[in-house]
């Protein structure tokens, strides 16, 4: 279950409450406003890596440079593609 401690007729009156705050029509833009921020929190935490930082970014510009590829105004992600790519 979704919400641990509330029953299925506790969900419905907070469902007629949201419904009756929020008006009909502005349900959908609220669900995928709330879709999107969760997609957001999901990808910061992911994109998050406390180990690593500025130090793997230097590795990846010195391997890149090794290589001939320039680092400027490329991502993480895109510098790791053309590194493959390279080898």
């Amino acid at each position: 279950m979704v919400l641990p401690g509330l029953g299925g007729s506790e969900i419905i009156i907070v469902a007629l409450i949201v419904v009756m705050l929020f008006g009909a029509k502005r349900l959908p833009e609220l669900a995928r406003s709330l879709g999107r921020s969760k997609g957001e929190f999901e990808k910061g935490k992911t994109d998050y890596e406390p180990d690593s930082g500025s130090k793997s970014r230097t590795e990846l510009e010195k391997a890149a440079k090794e290589l001939g590829i320039d680092p400027t105004d490329k991502t993480d992600e895109e510098l790791r593609d053309l590194i493959k790519d390279s080898l």
